[in-house]
């Protein structure tokens, strides 16, 4: 009897009690952007398109492995290929959660490893329109999220979730996300400035099935107040191929081996 009561109950809660929350919904965005598999390896061609529509070519190896559960420590390393000029520049991060991430940078020029400083994550990541932050993602603790509707975004069911920083710590006051209802990929980003006029947009742009999991393959981002955007495609990519732990040090900064980067 007590069962039937149960169900009984569960039937009759409204609708928006089984709906997910936008923490919930940011969360498992979160994991599928940026936690699938146990390490990830993408060869990467980004372009620099200025308002004239003048090009420069970035081209670069990015690699990523998790440490722990989805919204854990995870480790960054970037070696670039192309051009002449960032030759065997590589990026690192070390990613934590609930606190300020490190990043190194190693400048072959001069033979040096620069460490950037935790107020430098929303400076421009090499010339690009992304930020060092937008390279290894944002916590979720450090934004409040709401769900503001729900809309289709071309053929795709989606959130739509308002993401406000809690610290006046980032380059713009709030963000507008589409997060796609089956995947939880985002496929669209809108960035508002302070005083609350949308000067960036993120594109998802093509989406690919990577060894089961639904990867962005291609994304623009494009800042609307100077004309400038950054395409990025993904030329190769491949998710628990093994990278070692030794693959996010210092000494592979100046030194990676080439079976990791080629």
């Amino acid at each position: 009897m007590i069962r039937y009561l149960i169900v009984l109950l569960i039937m009759l809660l409204p609708f928006e009690a089984f709906a997910l929350t936008a923490e919930e919904v940011m969360k498992k965005s979160q994991a599928a952007f940026l936690y699938q598999g146990k390490d990830f390896k993408a060869r990467v061609m980004m372009k620099l398109i200025s308002k004239g529509g003048a090009e420069r070519i970035r081209e670069l190896t990015m690699l990523r492995k998790n440490y722990g559960d989805v919204g854990g420590d995870q480790k960054y390393f970037i070696y670039f290929f192309q051009p002449a000029d960032v030759r065997d520049m590589t990026f690192m991060v070390y990613k934590y959660p609930a606190k300020d991430d490190d990043r190194w940078l190693f400048v072959p020029a001069i033979n040096m490893v620069r460490r950037i400083a935790a107020q430098d994550k929303r400076s421009s990541f090499v010339g690009s329109d992304f930020t060092y932050e937008d390279v290894s993602g944002r916590d979720i603790e450090d934004d409040t999220h709401a769900i503001v509707k729900e809309e289709r975004l071309g053929a795709r069911d989606c959130y739509v979730v308002k993401s406000t920083p809690k610290a006046g710590d980032v380059d713009y006051s709030y963000k507008i996300s589409w997060i796609d209802k089956t995947n939880f990929l985002p496929l669209k980003e809108e960035y508002y400035d302070r005083k609350g006029e949308l000067y960036k947009v993120f594109t998802a742009d093509e989406i690919k099935d990577v060894k089961g999991f639904p990867t962005v393959t291609k994304r623009t981002m494009k800042n609307l107040q100077s004309g400038h955007r950054t395409e990025v495609t993904y030329t190769k990519a491949n998710y628990n191929i093994g990278l070692p732990d030794d693959a996010f040090t210092e000494r592979y900064l100046r030194k990676p081996e080439r079976r990791w980067i080629d």
